[in-house]
């Protein structure tokens, strides 16, 4: 009985030490999302890169549109001259929407693995400057006291990497 009420004591002491250890915070990652002056940055960017072409796309949709009306009243003769332009201005669009997917896709691929790399390195020193064991993404946790969210810190360290 004295062994089982002795390994009891040194188990609650052990767990209590461990808890005080312990030392957590959490972080709002959707608001360092929407608050992150990079990714709004390569948002930008991004937009603009790939406006020429959506404009191109927009000019081309307009001119299939006239080449179908068009057709609808040409002369038989004139109907396949028609279609051979229709077909080259399809051909455009689905080659311009392809680069714009593909720079979509490479873009966002290296910004969140930046953005990631960011992301860790402030949390990496939010818990060093704090002396915590975890930084938690706040939905990961199911309860949590306000005075341990880090995320406005979070926001500031994440805006000021370069």
């Amino acid at each position: 009985m004295k062994k089982l009420a002795l390994a009891l004591v040194m188990a609650g002491f052990g767990f209590t030490n461990m808890a005080h250890a312990a030392g957590f915070a959490v972080v709002d990652m959707q608001r360092v999302v929407e608050n992150s002056t990079y990714l709004k940055q390569q948002n930008d960017s991004l937009q603009q890169a790939v406006k020429p072409s959506a404009a191109r796309v927009e000019q081309l949709n307009k001119d299939i549109q006239d080449l179908q009306n068009k057709a609808a009243t040409a002369k038989p003769a004139e109907v396949q001259q028609l279609k051979t332009q229709y077909e080259a201005k399809v051909k455009e669009i689905n080659s311009l929407e392809q680069n714009i997917q593909q720079r979509l896709q490479s873009t966002s691929q290296a910004t969140g693995q930046t953005f990631t790399t960011r992301v860790q390195q402030a949390a990496e020193q939010l818990r060093k400057e704090n002396n915590l064991d975890f930084v938690l993404n706040k939905d990961s946790a199911l309860a949590y006291d306000a005075k341990n969210d880090l995320t406005d810190k979070m926001i500031q360290k994440v805006n000021a990497m370069k």
